[in-house]
């Protein structure tokens, strides 16, 4: 599947009639893909760029209810985030694990500690269990021995889970083309295509891969627009009022072994009250997130800015002052712009994460919501458009089960093979053929053997999509992966079939994204 060449096959059939036409190729567009095929209908999905490339790979890696809404009365939205995260921890095989939060209580915070039990009972409540439990300072303290030192009072426990996100949608995405779905990556819509009575019935789609030139139309029966924070961009051909309001949420991440923390921490931040996190994730501790507007273009990477790197690294050494944290201890950084429907409220952090769905002149647009609630958006959407395209069945799994392995290597662990079955599914004996390819890269949690199969098999057209998205190392490993690049060359260069001259244009263009955008510094 999206081996070489795949691009120029997609390409010759997409003039064929089409049932639905989604546009957005993240978390949003991937489900509704694996919805419509699951369905019956035949369905094409295309991405201006590559899957998972705007906010669905810049996430907080968190498949969360978002306490933090209760305390805005948002209880619609945590009610469906804990149930779908229920299931998809149900579902996923590793892909999405349960993550042990410490809520860390301090002095000054504008909730008493009595209301933090009172949410967390809620919480737990909505999605039909019991799951927190009060700490005291010993416990903390016995936790998370780098708390000390600071005026942590008490706290409590709780759970919600975590993905990776891109590895989340790369896999909705590779089962529904499994079933019969197709999905093309640098290829953007570009025109809405309409009849004579200006309805939408398709999109003019331009190929965006390095060096290509080619257009061409796409129709079907419904055009989906699920791009995002980039959702007014079609919407204003049609003359519809702009509906979004961009906000950005940047993180920084630290070596694990800079910050140890043995599970998640909770606190607020000591200038807004805002609930700041502290993740452990694929051997780095995120720092996030911000909710600051952004005014910039979305044609530009975002990135953190320094007022952000301040805010974070002063929440950061509050909580954890005997370990000295300085901005030197800063690895790297990511920022996405999250899809928040505008409704005016002066404080972005206070807008809805509920999604919306409009139909205008036959283009049906779903916006906002979050990574946790996609199969709910996804059934949402085609629901919207039952009149044309016919009844939903009944729901069945988001995730397809995995299957058996064939041979583990030796040296992998039970926390190695969780990981790698979950990111990979069903391709997990091709990820794993080559016995020789079980070596981790520069300590990461990336193995060999992924870098390969994903050059060889997961669509990779820019060196930006196998360092950022397939594998992560640009998220961590300190210089994204640049110092290990002539291992990370040997392997990928011959089954991506680039000259040598392509694949130093795009080390190079790879070095200044990084710096631009994951560097670590506004």
């Amino acid at each position: 599947m999206w081996t070489r060449g795949w691009r120029d096959g997609v390409w010759q059939n997409l003039g064929e009639s089409w049932d639905v036409v989604i546009i957005g190729g993240g978390i949003t567009g991937a489900g509704i893909l694996g919805e419509a095929v699951r369905n019956g209908h035949r369905a094409v999905l295309v991405e201006a760029n590559d899957f998972a490339s705007g906010t669905s790979s810049r996430s907080t890696k968190l498949v969360h209810g978002g306490l933090r809404y209760l305390r805005q009365g948002q209880f619609l939205v945590t009610k469906k985030s804990v149930r779908e995260r229920e299931r998809l921890l149900a579902e996923s095989d590793g892909l999405v694990s349960e993550l042990a939060f410490s809520l860390a209580a301090f002095p000054g915070d504008q909730m008493p500690r009595w209301m933090y039990g009172m949410g967390l009972f809620m919480y737990d409540a909505l999605a039909w269990k019991w799951n927190h439990q009060k700490q005291t300072l010993d416990e903390l303290f016995t936790k998370f021995p780098m708390l000390k030192g600071s005026d942590v009072t008490g706290g409590y426990r709780y759970f919600d889970a975590q993905t990776d996100d891109t590895r989340l949608t790369l896999r909705v995405l590779r089962e529904a083309v499994s079933r019969g779905g197709v999905a093309l990556n640098y290829a953007k819509a570009d025109q809405l295509l309409r009849d004579n009575s200006g309805q939408v019935v398709g999109v003019r789609v331009t190929d965006q891969a390095p060096g290509a030139s080619r257009t061409t139309e796409v129709r079907g029966k419904v055009v989906i627009n699920a791009t995002g924070a980039w959702a007014d961009e079609l919407r204003k051909q049609l003359g519809e009022e702009a509906k979004m309001r961009k906000i950005r949420g940047s993180h920084i991440t630290f070596k694990h072994s800079r910050i140890p923390i043995p599970e998640a921490v909770s606190l607020l931040h000591p200038k807004d009250a805002r609930a700041v996190f502290a993740v452990p994730w694929e051997g780095v501790t995120i720092m996030g997130t911000t909710d600051k507007d952004h005014p910039e273009s979305l044609d530009i990477e975002p990135r953190i800015s320094d007022e952000e790197v301040d805010y974070l690294m002063e929440c950061a050494q509050r909580a954890f002052p005997s370990l000295e944290l300085s901005h030197k201890d800063v690895i790297g950084s990511f920022a996405g712009v999250r899809p928040t429907i505008n409704t005016g409220k002066k404080d972005p952090s206070k807008e809805s994460r509920e999604h919306a769905i409009w139909r205008e002149k036959g283009l049906v647009t779903i916006a906002g919501g979050k990574l946790t609630t996609f199969a709910v958006m996804a059934r949402d959407a085609l629901e919207a458009v039952s009149d044309v395209l016919g009844p939903l069945k009944d729901r069945s799994r988001v995730i397809e089960s995995s299957g058996e392995v064939a041979a583990w290597p030796s040296q992998l662990t039970d926390v190695d093979k969780a990981r790698l079955l979950g990111r990979h599914g069903a391709d997990i004996n091709e990820v794993l053929s080559d016995p020789t390819l079980a070596t981790s890269i520069a300590g990461s949690w990336v193995y060999e053997a992924e870098i390969a199969y994903a050059a060889k098999s997961e669509g990779v057209v820019r060196l930006e999509d196998l360092l950022l998205r397939r594998a992560r190392l640009g998220l961590l490993v300190p210089g994204g992966g640049q110092v290990e690049m002539k291992r990370i060359r040997e392997i990928a260069q011959p089954l991506l079939g680039w000259s040598d001259e392509v694949w130093a244009a795009e080390e190079k263009a790879y070095a200044k994204t990084w710096g631009f955008a994951y560097a670590g510094k506004g």
